[in-house]
Order: C-alpha cells, then sequence, then structure tokens
C-alpha cells in the first residue's frame, strides 16, 4: 500500500509479503492496522486525521494506528494467554501519536493484572513506550537488553551468558 512521506523499508517489502505468506500456511493471524492517524510533519500536536490504512495522502505520514486498529487489538488481546512485544505501535513519543501504544499498553497490564495474561516486552523504544503510558512496572517481564531480547527469543546464543556458561 502507498505510505505517503512515512518512513519506510521499501527494500524490505519483499521479505514482509513472505512473512506474510508464511504466516498464512501456518495459520497465524497477523493483525495489520485498518486505520491510521496521520500529519503533514513529524511534531508534537501536528494537525492530524484518521484515514483507512491504505490511502494515507502522498503529502501526509503515518504516525499511529487508529482507533478501529486499537479496538481490534484489544479484541484479539482479550482471547491470547501470552503477549511479547517489541517496539510502539506508532511515534509514542508525540502527543498525540502515543494514543495507539498507549491504549493497547493499558489494556496488555489490565488483562495481566487481572491474571488473564503473561506479558513479556522488551527494547529500548519499548520500555520508554511502557514508561510513558504508566504501566512499565504492570507487565510481567520487561527487558532493557534490547537486541539481545530479540536474539534471545529466537533461541540465538548471548555471548555474555555463553562466557559465563564457559566459566562455570
Amino acid at each position: 500500500i502507498k505510505v505517503g512521506k512515512s518512513l519506510a523499508e521499501k527494500d524490505l517489502a519483499a521479505t514482509a509479503l513472505d512473512i506474510l505468506e508464511k504466516a498464512e500456511a501456518a495459520k497465524c493471524r497477523v493483525l495489520l492496522p485498518v486505520d491510521v492517524v496521520v500529519a503533514g510533519d513529524f511534531k508534537a500536536e501536528a494537525a492530524s486525521k484518521v484515514v483507512a490504512a491504505d490511502a494515507c495522502p502522498e503529502d501526509q505520514m503515518i504516525l499511529d494506528v487508529g482507533p478501529k486498529s486499537i479496538e481490534l487489538y484489544r479484541k484479539e488481546l482479550a482471547q491470547c494467554a501470552t503477549v511479547v512485544w517489541n517496539g510502539p505501535l506508532g511515534a509514542f513519543e508525540l502527543k498525540p501519536f502515543d494514543a495507539g501504544t498507549v491504549a493497547v499498553a493499558r489494556e496488555v497490564a489490565q488483562l495481566t493484572g487481572a491474571g488473564k495474561l503473561l506479558s513479556v516486552a522488551g527494547g529500548g523504544d519499548t520500555v520508554a513506550a511502557l514508561a510513558a503510558a504508566g504501566v512499565e512496572e504492570k507487565f510481567s517481564y520487561v527487558s532493557t537488553a534490547g537486541g539481545a531480547f530479540l536474539e534471545w527469543m529466537e533461541g540465538k546464543a548471548l555471548p555474555g551468558v555463553a562466557a559465563l556458561i564457559r566459566a562455570a
């Protein structure tokens, strides 16, 4: 889809499509936004509007997920037992583009507190986003290891852990 002036790694489009195909073959649903918040400028309180995810104007950039997407994610979370979170949903550093991240983070925190969800989060931006939403302490586990967290999730050996094992 066209994303206007949004930051995008267009050279990874084929990789993204491959991931979607593999997910479909494995009967794994990938929930992409159905609506987004767009603005012409990357700055706090920039004039913004909500549009369908596939209708970003050429002179705008996608800075957050929209309210229909937030509701879609909330409904899905209610059916989950575990959430692994890496990365915010929008430009959480700038209001009002933090709305999607804050809403979903608070939903995950509420479900975790109710004992309905195991929530694991990692990465620098993720930790900052959860802290900004006031829920960092309400997740089951939050890692500040960033890229190492993702490598650990992938099952890769971490150099520091490997060194400790060798030393033992």
